[in-house]
């Protein structure tokens, strides 16, 4: 088990540094999950219900499938030394503007959020389109700087224009590097030109890991989006009728917390009930339709970071701080895929017979075409 701070457990560097032991010039490209390296990551956090940290698990006490396979897992090896690379998403537009003044002092908790390894830390903020503030530097408290003097942007809150810009950023960094975001953002995205099919395969085919801290959107916003959701009747995913109190009812009693249960709760029944390829459609539409009502959160859960709904810079410091504290208790569990077919996979954790526990883990990955046909 990983015993370092955020580092440890951001290891989409591992597949990459068991092919060099060292780091590659800057613009080497890191490769492509489960493309060259075949080696799929998941980091999972395990909590009791009082919110206590679980360190004792073995990987025989996990159950992982992928498209409904079941996978043989291991636990890596603890990897708290290798440097991690950072990407600081901050908007400045739209709502953004009025949380600028969050961000003035967050030197020394952006220091243990990184811990104590070898590190680069870019800065990047976003209205209608993204920008490089900072380029990668080892300098955190130039990064800080950067941070805590940026200006106000235009209306616009294009995030996922942004997630886009810093993970291809992020892939140019040594092989070595770990890689990780840090998104600062309203929850509804209103002028990306990036698909969301799209984003779903730039945040899942790069092992980054996410963390979210999301403020409100506008009403508007809110408004917007939700006429672009699927309505009853309609075929997606979200919308298919399921019995009364079943397994994937929607039946508020069948579950209490349905609204952000639904897409988790469902693909874990359907993992025994359907073949692999519907499996994956239908992670693929729960997705997407988590992004379009909170981006920051939907891509925290699709890559095991954690999403934090935050007021003012009391609260955001504070969830830094728990970041920092959870993030050196991860499990990160590996697998090797057999024969992988193109697209969106959904990875399915959960725990041997022990229902007093929570888990927070990944939810899916993307293998490309190259792969799939190299994988053969």
């Amino acid at each position: 088990m990983a015993t370092g701070v955020l580092s440890t457990v951001l290891l989409s560097g591992v597949a990459a540094s068991a092919q060099s032991s060292e780091p590659s010039s800057a613009s080497s490209q890191i490769p492509s999950l489960a493309v060259r390296s075949n080696l799929v990551l998941v980091p999972a956090l395990v909590k009791t219900k009082a919110g206590e940290i679980v360190f004792s698990l073995t990987a025989d006490d996990f159950i992982l499938t992928d498209n409904g396979v079941p996978q043989s897992l291991r636990l890596e090896p603890d990897t708290g030394s290798q440097p991690l690379a950072l990407a600081v998403i901050v908007q400045t537009g739209g709502q953004g503007a009025s949380h600028l003044g969050d961000y003035g002092d967050l030197g020394a908790v952006l220091d243990a959020v990184i811990g104590d390894v070898a590190h680069r830390v870019a800065v990047i903020t976003f209205d209608s389109k993204p920008r490089l503030e900072q380029d990668f530097t080892t300098n955190t408290d130039a990064a800080a700087k950067t941070i805590a003097t940026l200006h106000e942007g235009d209306p616009g809150a294009a995030i996922l224009d942004a997630l886009n810009f810093g993970i291809n950023l992020l892939r140019k960094q040594p092989p070595i590097y770990r890689r990780a975001v840090l998104l600062f953002s309203e929850t509804v995205d209103g002028d990306s030109q990036t698909s969301f099919e799209d984003a779903l395969r730039v945040v899942d085919d790069t092992n980054t890991s996410i963390y979210g801290f999301g403020f409100s959107s506008t009403k508007a916003a809110l408004k917007h989006e939700a006429s672009k959701l699927p309505r009853p009747g309609g075929s997606s995913y979200s919308a298919e009728p399921y019995p009364q109190g079943g397994c994937m009812s929607h039946d508020a009693d069948a579950d209490p917390d349905a609204r952000g249960k639904r897409s988790v709760q469902a693909l874990d029944c359907a993992s025994d009930l359907l073949p692999p390829l519907r499996l994956a459609r239908m992670a693929f539409l729960a997705a997407t339709n988590e992004l379009k009502r909170n981006v920051p959160e939907s891509v925290a859960q699709q890559t095991g970071g954690e999403y934090f709904a935050f007021k003012n810079a009391t609260t955001l410091s504070q969830h830094l701080i728990t970041i920092s504290n959870d993030a050196a208790n991860y499990y990160v569990l590996s697998f090797r895929p057999q024969s992988p077919s193109p697209g969106l996979h959904a990875l399915g954790l959960k725990l041997k017979d022990r229902p007093e526990l929570e888990l927070r883990a990944r939810k899916s990955y993307w293998v490309d075409a190259e792969a799939a046909s190299n994988n053969k």
